[in-house]
C-alpha cells in the first residue's frame, strides 16, 4: 500500500526511495537494486537539471516562478477566474482554499480538499454552470458545485481528482471553448495532458525539447493552443490534427500570451524583455499550421521599456518587464501588467492599457495606466468575459483587495450601453514603429 502511494505521489523515484528505505520488509537484493537504480536516476536527473535549471527548484518555488501572479508566494490572492457565462468568479487564497463569489448571491462557497495545495491556476468549464478546475501541486481537482446550493462548504466528494505520475506541480489549465477537453501543464513534464474529465482519463501530447510546459492559452475560436516551456521556445498547437509549430526565442522563455477573439493573432512576451510580440496565423478551418498564410516571423508591436514621467509629485518611472497580458473578449482593450524595477524606489508595478483593433488591420495604441494606492501593487489581472458596456478589468492587489475597473466604449461620442466599438483612429506609420524579428519554425517538432 505504501509503495502504491509512493508511486502515485512521486512516480518512479518515490517508489524506489520507498523500497530502499524498507530494509526490513523487502529482500536484500531488491533493496540493493532499488538503491542502485535510485542513484542512477538521481545522476540522470542532475544532468537533466544542469540543462534545465528549473528542475532543481522545489515544487513551491517552481509554482511561484511560473505563475501568472506577480508575487504568487506572498500575495493573499494566488489565482482568479471569471465564469465564462455568468457574473461569478473564483479566487484561490494563500491558505489554498478557493472561494466562489456570485453577484446574484450573498453566499460565497469555500472549497477545501486535502489535495488542494499550492494552487496556481483556476479555470471554469465553458457551457457549464458548476465545474471549476483547480491546478494543485500533485493533481488537478475538478469541483462540481451546484450554483443553487446554499451550502458554504461543499464536501470534498464534490471534487474529481485527476492525476498522472510525473505530472506535478500543475501550473496551468485550459478548457476548450466547447468544454469537451481540459488541458493541464507541468514544468517538469514535457507532455501536456489532454483530459477526458468525465472518464477521468488523459492522453499525453509530448514533444522533445523544452524541459516541460509552463503556460497554456486556448484561442477563443478553439483552433489553436499556445504552450510555453521553461526554455527559450514555445509551441503553437492546431487542434484539428494536433500538430504543432515550434517557435524558438532568442533570450528567454515565453512568459505570457493572449489571443485575439477570432484566434488569428497571438500576442506574447519573453521573460526579461519589455516588448510585446505578435504572431499572425491563417484563419482557414482545417488548414495545418505552417502552410499557406501562416506567419513566419514575430512582429514587435509595443516597446514598454522603462521611461520617466514628470508628475505633480515629481519624477516617476514606468515600464519594465512584462508579467501578464490579457485581451478583452471584444478585442478592443489590451491590459499589460508590468513588474517595474525593484532596484529603483520610484519604479513600481503598474498596468498599461492599450486600445486595440484587429480588423481590417491590427492596431495597438496607448490608452493609459492603472495604478493602485500607495504601497498597493497589482499582482493579477483578468477581463470579465461578457461585460455588456465595454470591457471590465479585474485587478487583484498585493494587499488582498480586488478591483473591477470598467472601460466604456463609445462611438462618435455617443454612449453605447449594450454594444459599442471604439471610434476610428488614424493609422500610425508602420515603418518607424514596427520591426520584424525572425523566428525559425519546424513543423511538427
Amino acid at each position: 500500500m505504501r509503495s502504491a502511494n509512493a508511486w502515485h505521489d512521486a512516480g518512479l523515484s518515490g517508489l524506489l526511495d520507498e523500497i530502499a528505505n524498507s530494509a526490513d520488509e523487502v529482500p536484500r537484493c531488491m533493496k540493493v537494486g532499488a538503491c542502485c537504480s535510485l542513484a542512477i536516476l538521481r545522476w540522470v536527473s542532475s544532468l537533466h537539471g544542469s540543462l534545465f535549471p528549473h528542475l532543481t527548484l522545489s515544487s513551491e518555488d517552481m509554482v511561484a516562478e511560473f505563475s501568472q501572479a506577480a508575487d504568487w508566494a506572498g500575495c493573499s490572492v494566488r489565482a482568479l477566474a471569471w465564469h465564462p457565462h455568468t457574473d461569478k468568479f473564483a479566487v484561490a487564497l494563500l491558505d489554498d482554499s478557493v472561494r466562489v463569489h456570485n453577484a446574484k448571491s450573498s453566499t460565497a462557497p469555500t472549497l477545501k480538499h486535502r489535495l488542494q495545495r499550492n494552487v496556481s491556476a483556476l479555470a471554469w468549464k465553458p457551457l457549464c454552470a458548476s465545474a471549476l478546475a483547480v491546478a494543485c501541486q500533485n493533481c488537478v481537482l475538478v469541483w462540481h458545485v451546484d450554483p443553487s446550493s446554499l451550502s458554504t462548504r461543499p464536501s470534498s466528494g464534490c471534487a474529481q481528482v485527476l492525476s498522472q505520475p510525473g505530472h506535478s506541480p500543475v501550473t496551468s489549465l485550459a478548457w476548450s471553448p466547447s468544454g469537451a477537453i481540459l488541458l493541464s501543464a507541468s514544468p517538469v513534464d514535457t507532455a501536456m495532458m489532454v483530459w477526458d474529465v468525465a472518464g477521468e482519463s488523459c492522453v499525453p501530447l509530448q514533444r522533445v525539447g523544452g524541459g516541460g510546459v509552463t503556460f497554456l492559452s486556448w484561442a477563443p475560436d478553439g483552433s489553436r493552443v499556445l504552450a510555453a516551456t521553461p526554455s527559450a521556445l514555445f509551441r503553437v498547437w492546431e487542434t484539428s490534427m494536433w500538430t504543432c509549430e515550434r517557435w524558438p526565442t532568442l533570450t528567454g522563455r515565453c512568459q505570457t500570451g493572449c489571443w485575439s477573439p477570432d484566434g488569428s493573432r497571438l500576442l506574447f512576451s519573453v521573460q526579461g524583455e519589455s516588448v510585446i510580440y505578435a504572431l499572425s496565423f491563417a484563419n482557414t478551418p482545417g488548414e495545418l499550421l505552417g502552410q499557406a498564410g501562416d506567419s513566419k516571423s514575430s512582429v514587435i508591436v509595443a516597446d514598454l521599456s522603462e521611461t520617466t514621467f514628470e508628475t505633480s509629485s515629481g519624477e516617476t518611472s514606468v515600464g519594465g518587464e512584462i508579467q501578464t497580458l490579457v485581451w478583452d473578449p471584444r478585442g478592443e482593450r489590451l491590459a499589460v501588467l508590468l513588474k517595474g524595477n525593484p532596484e529603483k524606489s520610484d519604479s513600481r508595478s503598474i498596468i498599461a492599457v492599450f486600445k486595440t483593433r484587429t480588423s481590417p488591420i491590427f492596431e495597438l495604441l496607448p490608452c493609459g495606466f492603472v495604478q493602485g494606492e500607495e504601497g498597493a501593487d497589482p499582482h493579477l489581472i483578468h477581463f470579465h468575459p461578457h461585460f455588456q458596456k465595454g470591457a471590465l478589468l479585474t485587478v487583484c492587489w498585493c494587499n488582498g483587495r480586488i478591483s473591477h475597473i470598467p472601460f466604456y466604449f463609445v462611438s462618435a461620442g455617443v454612449p453605447r450601453p449594450s454594444l459599442g466599438y471604439s471610434p476610428p483612429v488614424p493609422y500610425p506609420s508602420r515603418g518607424s514603429e514596427v520591426s520584424e524579428r525572425l523566428l525559425f519554425s519546424e513543423l511538427g517538432s
